[in-house]
């Protein structure tokens, strides 16, 4: 009789846990979205991962930039020479 008392306790033992479990679960809730005609703050222009994504894409077109000016500079010297 002992063992099937044990077994009952530890039965009823996690049949609270579980139950507590599944309430607690059960009280969390979404968070409540912002009034409608209060429009989410902004967040911070430049953080340090945007800079770092931003900075060879700034690089690469300032270069191609000086790519396109070198190669009108070229062009207008051809143009030059060819035409007088």
């Amino acid at each position: 009789m002992p063992m099937l008392m044990r077994h009952a306790a530890i039965r009823s033992i996690v049949s609270v846990a579980l139950f507590g479990t599944l309430l607690g679960a059960g009280a969390c809730s979404k968070p409540e979205p912002p009034p409608a005609d209060q429009p989410p703050e902004p967040q911070a222009p430049h953080t340090e991962l945007r800079d770092a994504i931003q900075q060879p894409i700034d690089k690469a077109k300032s270069v191609e930039k000086a790519m396109q000016d070198a190669a009108d500079k070229q062009q207008a010297e051809i143009d030059a020479k060819a035409g007088g």
